[in-house]
C-alpha cells in the first residue's frame, strides 16, 4: 500500500503546506476492500482468516494515532466519515482513553441548510450562464423545495447539480421539473438519484441483515407517524427476544441515516431519521430493488410483533422496559 503514496497531491493554503492522499481516504471508507491489501489465499500453517474492512480501518487510525502523538510529527490530520460503529468505538473517550482528536458531529453542530443555499444559488448561476437561461430560473422557492430535500445533507444537492450540469439528453429546466416531481410512484427512464442510491444501498447493505433492517426502518417511520414511541418500546415491539441486543446489531451501522438514542435515553427518546430523501428511496421498488418492501407487509411485519410481545410473559415485558 505504501507505493499508492506517490499519488499524494500537494498544495498550499497561506503559510501551511497540505498533503492529500486519496488512498488514505480510500482505506477508512466502507468502499475499501480488504481483500487486495491481505494474502488469504495461502494453505500454509500460518493461513489467518480473511480481514474486515473494519479490521483495516481501525488499524489505520491506530497507525494515524500513533503518528499524531509524536511530537516529531509534522502534520495535522482530519479525519472524516460517517459515524460507523469503529469510527464511533475509536473515537469514544470512555472505550479509548488515550483519545487524540476532537469530534465534530456536523448533523448536531452545524447547521448545513445556509451552506446548500449557498450553493444551490452559486451552481444555479453558473448553468444559468452556461445555457443561456433566463435570470428567473429557477423559479422562486425551487431552491427551497430542494433545501428542504435536501435534509442538511450536501450530497443530495450535489447530486442534483451533477445530474443537471452532466449534458443529459433533457434540457436543465425539464430536469430539474422532473426532479421535483419525482415520487414513490413515478418512474423516469433513468434515475436522476443513481448516486444517492448506490450510497443508501451501499450503508444498508453493511447492515448483518438489510431486509430485515429496512423492516426495522420502514416500521419505526409508521409508528413515528401515528404515535410518539421511545426507542424503548420500539425495541420492546420489535425484538424477537426482549432480552437481547437486536437493535444494535441490526442498526449499529446505520447511524450515518438514524439517530440512534444514547442507552441511558431511550425510555424518553425515540428514533429519528437525518434524510428524508431516505423514504422516497425506500419507498421505491424501482429504486431500492431488493430491498423494497411493500406497505401490507410492513402492517403485517408490526401486527405480528404486536402479537408475539402481548404473549411475552410480564416479567420479561417489564425488564424490557
Amino acid at each position: 500500500m505504501g507505493s499508492n503514496f506517490n499519488n499524494a497531491q500537494n498544495f498550499q493554503i497561506d503559510n501551511y503546506q497540505y498533503v492529500n492522499v486519496n488512498p488514505a481516504a480510500d482505506a477508512l471508507s466502507n468502499e475499501c476492500e480488504a481483500e487486495q491489501y491481505h494474502n488469504t489465499t495461502s494453505t500454509g500453517p500460518r493461513t489467518k482468516f480473511p480481514r474486515t474492512n473494519a479490521e483495516d480501518q481501525l488499524e489505520v487510525l491506530q497507525v494515524l494515532q500513533a503518528a499524531a502523538l509524536d511530537p516529531c510529527f509534522p502534520f495535522r490530520i482530519l479525519i472524516a466519515s460517517r459515524p460507523e460503529r469503529v469510527f464511533r468505538e475509536f473515537f469514544d473517550p470512555e472505550r479509548n482513553p488515550t483519545s487524540f482528536a476532537q469530534k465534530l458531529d456536523l448533523n448536531d453542530k452545524h447547521q448545513a441548510n445556509a451552506d446548500i443555499t449557498l450553493f444551490l444559488e452559486a451552481q444555479f448561476n453558473i448553468i444559468r450562464r452556461r445555457y443561456n437561461l433566463p435570470p428567473s430560473w429557477p423559479p422562486p422557492g425551487m431552491v427551497q423545495m430542494l433545501v428542504k430535500n435536501a435534509s442538511g445533507q450536501f450530497i443530495y444537492a450535489a447530486t442534483v447539480i451533477r445530474l443537471l450540469d452532466t449534458g443529459h439528453r433533457d434540457p436543465p429546466k425539464a430536469l430539474l421539473e422532473a426532479i421535483l416531481k419525482t415520487g414513490p410512484t413515478q418512474k423516469m427512464t433513468s434515475s436522476p438519484f443513481e448516486p444517492l442510491d448506490t450510497l443508501y444501498t451501499h450503508i444498508l447493505d453493511s447492515s448483518p441483515d438489510p431486509p430485515l433492517s429496512v423492516r426495522w426502518i420502514r416500521s419505526i417511520t409508521l409508528l413515528n407517524q401515528r404515535l410518539w414511541v421511545s426507542a424503548s418500546y420500539i425495541h420492546l415491539l420489535l425484538q424477537t427476544d426482549p432480552e437481547s441486543n437486536e437493535a444494535e446489531h441490526l442498526l449499529g451501522n446505520l447511524h450515518s441515516l438514524i439517530r440512534i438514542p444514547l442507552p441511558s435515553n431511550q425510555a424518553t427518546t425515540r428514533y429519528d431519521f437525518y434524510h428524508k430523501s431516505l423514504f422516497d428511496f425506500l419507498e421505491d421498488p424501482g429504486r431500492c430493488r431488493q430491498l423494497y418492501v411493500d406497505d401490507s407487509e410492513i402492517r403485517v411485519f408490526i401486527w405480528n410483533a404486536f402479537f408475539r410481545a402481548c404473549a411475552m410473559p410480564f416479567v420479561l415485558l417489564q425488564a424490557a422496559v
